[in-house]
């Protein structure tokens, strides 16, 4: 069993999931972050909210947010991220919109943040080192060039309880010539499914993923990934995932993953 520390904020990212000045995010295995007395009890953790309710960062000052534009970003990554920004919650509207009689409607889709750090924790409670921590970063979000590696935003509809996160690989990812590592698509699912069902349901791990590829993804190309929840069995989440290009004419790859609830919450459970 871990022992944690108090004021800990449990985050997922995303996948899904992300990080330069301090930051975290989960994707398909827990990560924490957080500072102060030591829990050593696990009903210490019921105290602990869903992905959805919780702070995203415990410091006063705001780290970078990796899933904003940068000048790397293709013309094809820019208007995929405007199409689906449109359809978020407007913070100076209250993340409502009205509608042509007059209502309020809250928008049902929510841009998720995307950090670069994570305090990480050795099992059996034993902290890692401070000059690991401090030089930790999250694995999709570790190369300081923009557009060299993983550039992706997720976009989150939790009515739908699905989510899709546009996709930009960088150079570094290459496999077969030309094309994106397999290795590389296979982190990208497992982050965005573990986004959405960290999202939905608090902390997970992954217990199982299986993918079948389809068609190689060109370097360099945009893309789209959907994950969506499929059932919940237990303390187990079964989604689904698949990777098209962005007019989603084409399948380049899909999967199917299940996870596990890390702890249990009574305020967390899916309908």
């Amino acid at each position: 069993m871990m022992m944690m520390r108090a004021g800990l904020h449990a985050v997922r990212a995303f996948p899904s999931f992300s990080r330069s000045p301090s930051g975290h995010s989960v994707s398909g295995v827990l990560q924490i972050q957080g500072f102060g007395t030591q829990w050593k009890s696990p009903s210490a953790f019921q105290s602990l909210r869903p992905f959805s309710k919780v702070s995203l960062w415990p410091f006063n000052t705001q780290p970078k947010d990796f899933s904003e534009p940068n000048d790397s970003w293709s013309p094809e990554m820019r208007k995929m991220y405007d199409k689906y920004f449109a359809l978020c919650e407007v913070e100076a509207e209250g993340g409502e919109r009205e509608t042509e009689g007059g209502e309020k409607k809250r928008a049902p889709w929510r841009k998720l943040p995307s950090y670069n750090r994570a305090l990480k924790h050795a099992t059996g409670g034993v902290y890692l080192s401070k000059v690991i921590q401090t030089k930790a970063r999250l694995f999709t979000r570790n190369i300081e060039e923009e557009g060299a590696a993983f550039e992706y935003v997720v976009f989150m509809n939790k009515q739908e309880k699905r989510c899709v996160c546009i996709f930009q690989s960088g150079h570094l990812l290459e496999g077969p010539p030309g094309h994106v590592h397999g290795g590389a698509i296979a982190t990208m699912m497992d982050s965005v499914t573990g986004t959405m069902t960290g999202y939905l349901s608090g902390p997970v791990v992954t217990a199982n993923l299986n993918i079948n590829y389809r068609s190689p993804i060109p370097l360099g190309t945009v893309v789209l990934i959907h994950s969506a929840l499929d059932r919940v069995e237990g303390r187990k989440t079964f989604a689904t995932c698949k990777v098209t290009s962005i007019d989603e004419s084409k399948l380049h790859t899909e999967a199917t993953e299940d996870v596990t609830v890390a702890f249990q919450y009574s305020s967390a459970r899916l309908q």
